[in-house]
């Protein structure tokens, strides 16, 4: 879903943590409620989460225990907040209403880190850098996320796009930064720069430029009206999507598959598609193929597995599997009841997030979020919360 229907009130990609309430929740299959009380250390201080997952509900944010799926800590925080991983083990990047700021989800606390500016949007985590766009002003943020743990800002390569818009940046392995190309009333390709923030490459074939993702070998795609956008070994190539309208514009990828995983739209006229085709982007040989699930999904239904497997959940409830060297969907996965993608691209749904090899899957109506072994397709636990949940994320696994 194209984020650039943000409305100025809404926090881009985060969800954000600020006080503590008791609430009660369910641990694990036996549906026992008890107290969800934040844990204390010997010291009086409160004790770290293990692997620690971060759901957003409306008002605040709840923090879970990644093993137990136990609500650890509750955080109040009005308005639509969004949340990504930081690219480390212990915190999550949250968008506010006045920027990006940094949680040490871990310890389920705000640090002092804080990028301010309207509108903040992408966070990509790539090759040991963590980037960070801002919609509103459409300047970028480079930092390592190792940098993160003294809890304070840590150094940034910046760079700042010619125009606002709704854009994402990532930096590769050798310190090129390839950033999308637009206004606030037109996207159309990318730029790369170099080191020094040098224009060294651009494309400008891209209508409607959104999303990216990184394959096997450092090819980078970026989503387009028409196809997708890759850059590769210094040169951008574009692969045509087979409709004249093809839109892909939610992407994700691997570092063990040279082939994307992309949405597929065709109907540039939809208050809303729902649509059923998935896209799978060959990096190497540049071709695209379609497979049809039979059952729509929504732009936070992608995700990848452990081996590189491409991951869909339909709105049939089915966590779909598939092989994305075949196309062929190898497991299906029993994960939540039907439901219906909602108009508002900002109201709650159920959401998929992926960590090693764990599948967590929310399902707002039941007020429940789930964890799957992705290799055996068991539910290892569940959780009920005292509020349906909106997105989903956590840490990078390791914790």
């Amino acid at each position: 879903m194209d984020k650039s229907k943000r409305v100025r009130t809404f926090t881009s990609t985060a969800l954000a943590l600020t006080a503590s309430v008791a609430l009660t929740a369910c641990g694990g299959n036996d549906d026992a409620s008890s107290e969800a009380k934040p844990k204390q250390s010997s010291r009086g201080e409160t004790a770290a989460v293990r692997n620690p997952l971060v759901a957003s509900y409306d008002g605040g944010l709840y923090v879970l225990d990644g093993e137990t799926l136990k609500l650890a800590k509750t955080i109040e925080l009005p308005g639509f907040n969004r949340v990504n991983p930081a690219g480390d083990e212990d915190h999550v990047v949250i968008s506010s209403d006045s920027g990006f700021r940094v949680l040490n989800a871990a310890r389920q606390t705000f640090t002092d880190a804080e990028f301010k500016g309207s509108k903040p949007g992408h966070v990509v985590q790539h090759a040991g850098k963590t980037v960070l766009f801002t919609d509103g002003t459409g300047e970028v943020n480079v930092f390592d996320p190792a940098d993160l743990a003294d809890g304070g800002k840590p150094q940034t390569r910046n760079y700042t796009s010619a125009e606002p818009h709704h854009g994402v940046a990532i930096e590769l392995t050798d310190g090129e930064l390839l950033s999308t190309l637009g206004t606030e009333e037109k996207r159309t390709g990318a730029l790369v720069l170099d080191k020094n923030n040098k224009e060294i490459k651009r494309a400008e074939n891209c209508p409607g430029v959104h999303g990216e993702a990184a394959a096997k070998g450092e090819a980078i795609a970026v989503g387009c009206e028409d196809g997708v956008l890759l850059y590769k070994d210094g040169k951008f190539t574009k692969v045509d999507a087979p409709d004249g309208y093809g839109r892909i514009g939610n992407q994700r990828g691997s570092d063990l598959s040279p082939i994307l995983l992309g949405d597929y739209k065709t109907d540039p006229e939809a208050e809303l598609e729902r649509p059923s085709r998935v896209s799978l982007i060959d990096t190497e040989t540049a071709t695209l193929r379609l497979v049809d699930l039979g059952t729509s999904y929504s732009f936070r239904s992608l995700a990848r597995g452990p081996h590189g497997e491409a991951l869909v959940l339909g709105t049939n409830g089915i966590l779909h599997v598939i092989d994305p060297e075949t196309g062929t969907v190898e497991k299906k996965i029993d994960a939540v009841g039907d439901w219906t993608e909602p108009l508002d691209w900002q109201q709650p749904r159920p959401t998929l997030f992926v960590r090693d090899h764990t599948a967590y899957v929310s399902e707002p109506a039941k007020r429940q979020l789930h964890a799957f072994d992705l290799d055996t397709g068991e539910k290892l636990t569940s959780v009920t919360l005292p509020k349906g949940t909106n997105e989903l994320s956590g840490t990078v696994a390791g914790h």
